[in-house]
């Protein structure tokens, strides 16, 4: 069983940076795939973007691309995805996801374990 928390969340302002980690336990982090999904207030849980195990191939949601950066450190068993030119509109409690091996993708129903989410906040 992995298990996941993630850190780094808080209060930005509108044009602000955040960086969120995601430390994973109890399995080969270098075998797992890794992914961001977010949701807000009323909304569906949305894909952010995700890391393969294999070759660190990335993927991203259009509405994120450009501002946020996906990475992983399988030294520290860790993933991190940078924000950048934070809008109100990220606003939403960001989780952690996690598969074995397979290729980087959308769907939520793709992983298989889930941290316990971090909030964002950006105010304009």
């Amino acid at each position: 069983q992995v298990q996941m928390v993630e850190s780094g969340g808080g209060l930005v302002q509108a044009g602000g940076s955040l960086r969120l980690s995601c430390a994973a336990s109890g399995g080969t982090f270098s075998s797992l795939t890794m992914g961001w999904f977010r949701q807000a207030p009323g909304k569906e849980r949305e894909f952010v973007a995700a890391i393969s195990w294999r070759s660190g191939s990335t993927l991203s949601a259009d509405s994120v691309k450009g501002r946020f950066t996906i990475s992983r450190d399988n030294a520290k068993n860790t993933v991190y995805l940078q924000m950048n030119s934070l809008k109100p509109e990220d606003t939403a409690v960001y989780y952690c996801a996690a598969k074995y091996f397979g290729r980087a993708g959308f769907g939520s129903n793709d992983y298989d374990f889930w941290g316990q989410g971090t909030q964002v906040t950006v105010s304009s």
